[in-house]
């Protein structure tokens, strides 16, 4: 993979450039679409939002009156004539891609779903961009799971092989490839600029997904039961929600200026410290709780998950000046002080915005 030589400065948001910007985001009514839909509002973007509604019950998208805040439809991106017709009613300038099955136990349970969603949703969208006549960025969102793990200790960088021993993880690969063949075969020419971005095991509130570390232990400390961990020693790199979020931000505006080298697949992951094992972070996330919050290993069968994981991230340090702002304990302190607001019944899109400028300041 070509890379540009030398480095540059650590970058902030241009808040000139995404002010009045016009942005489209599938997946706007998930976890980090959410906090995507609040950064951009915090920098003066005009979204359009596409997702299938967000779930029953608890959902941050509804905390936040997400449907106020974006022009808000739902719709599923396996539904290309759908899809293309809100994505030509907005005519964006930017498209970022969170769509996504986004859940390993989820897509050994329902494998064709998973293709179906992440790898011809990710072509649904792509083919829709080639008929967006105003886009200049296309950031596809993917995961740290695309690579192939072969056990390795050290982080993963760009130019490892793409793999996935799960449904989730290869559908993830397949969908870097197809981005990468609608890049060069069309939307390159069209002078547009498409990336895919690999983020860490992100962590934040408002997270309230099935089989999640974070959600599975404040449901549980809530409660007052004990949490459950199926691999307490699997190593992860986890990073709070907005250190992605900002990373393509900044992807997109590198890519709108400067296509031929951002083009690419780029990382945005935690320092290499902040990589540790699940039983170290609900160690942590206990201690935080407090109040009898406790947890214990589980046996039994459980589906095949990589027994450790850790990304490279330099190339987003030294060429897009992204690197991480907080440590795994601070996104952790981050992350309950949001749902102890939320159990308190603060208003979570004031607190969410806090964060947000605390993060950005």
């Amino acid at each position: 993979m070509e890379r540009r030589r030398g480095a540059v400065e650590d970058m902030e948001l241009n808040r000139d450039f995404w002010k009045g910007r016009r942005v489209f985001v599938t997946g706007h009514t998930g976890f980090k679409g959410s906090w995507l839909l609040l950064l951009l509002e915090t920098l003066g973007a005009e979204v359009s939002g596409y997702a299938l509604a967000p779930p029953t019950g608890s959902a941050m998208f509804d905390q936040i009156g997400g449907a106020g805040r974006c022009d808000h439809q739902i719709g599923d991106v396996r539904d290309a004539a759908a899809l293309e017709a809100a994505m030509a009613e907005a005519n964006p300038e930017i498209v970022v891609h969170l769509a996504a099955q986004p859940l390993v136990r989820a897509s050994y349970a329902a494998p064709v779903e998973t293709y179906a969603v992440n790898v011809m949703g990710t072509v649904n969208l792509l083919d829709a961009c080639r008929r967006a006549p105003a886009l200049r960025s296309v950031v596809v969102v993917t995961t740290d799971k695309c690579y192939l793990n072969d056990g390795r200790s050290e982080g993963y960088a760009e130019d490892d092989r793409l793999g996935g021993h799960d449904p989730y993880s290869n559908s993830k690969a397949c969908a870097e490839l197809a981005t990468a063949a609608y890049r060069d075969s069309y939307l390159a020419a069209a002078g547009i600029g498409v990336a895919t971005a690999r983020a860490g095991n992100v962590i934040g509130g408002g997270d309230y997904a099935e089989d999640r570390l974070v959600p599975d232990a404040v449901r549980a400390f809530a409660a007052g039961q004990t949490l459950a961990i199926r691999n307490p020693h699997a190593i992860r790199p986890w990073q709070h929600v907005l250190e992605p979020l900002v990373g393509y931000l900044l992807l997109a505006e590198r890519l709108a200026e400067d296509r031929q080298h951002a083009a690419q697949g780029w990382n945005f992951g935690p320092r290499l410290k902040d990589a540790v094992p699940v039983a170290i972070l609900a160690d942590r996330l206990v201690a935080l709780w407090g109040e009898g919050a406790r947890w214990r290993a589980f046996g039994g069968d459980h589906p095949h998950e990589a027994a450790t994981l850790r990304l490279n991230a330099d190339a987003a340090e030294r060429e897009l000046g992204w690197r991480p702002r907080l440590t795994a304990d601070e996104a952790l302190d981050w992350t309950v002080r949001w749902y102890r607001a939320a159990a308190q019944g603060a208003d979570m899109a004031d607190v969410s915005r806090r964060q947000i400028s605390e993060y950005l300041g």
